[in-house]
């Protein structure tokens, strides 16, 4: 691969495709619902469908980009602390947290709670 094939895999339509693929993967192994991830990224129901089918882009501009590498750092996070173990993960999201005080798919659906979250999960990762 040349200098100017990976320059152009950096493109914001690349970029945009990539991100779009990876949060509704993520969203899919933890089971979390259109509408919370909606929520959760700040976008409309009908624009989480529209970016499942690729017919609408987060650019790096939007505060939904950064929502949205927010909730895979989270997802990611989790991955590596379960061990891969999915049911885990979409357990660990649904069970009250007493150091969150609250279950994690509700806190996610706020940019605080969303924050909270990935910090908490942040912190437990680095002592796996």
């Amino acid at each position: 691969m040349s200098h100017l094939d990976g320059a152009r895999d950096r493109s914001p339509e690349h970029e945009s495709a990539v991100l779009a693929q990876a949060l509704c993967r993520a969203a899919d192994i933890l089971q979390v619902p259109d509408a919370i991830l909606a929520r959760t990224i700040g976008v409309s129901p009908a624009s989480v469908s529209r970016l499942r089918a690729g017919a609408f882009k987060l650019t790096r501009k939007d505060k939904a980009f950064e929502l949205g590498l927010l909730f895979i750092r989270m997802f990611r996070g989790l991955d590596a602390i379960t061990g891969g173990d999915d049911a885990s993960s979409r357990s660990w999201l649904r069970t009250e947290n007493l150091a969150l005080r609250g279950r994690p798919i509700d806190l996610v659906q706020s940019i605080v709670g969303l924050a909270s979250v990935v910090s908490y999960v942040d912190a437990r990762r680095a002592r796996v």
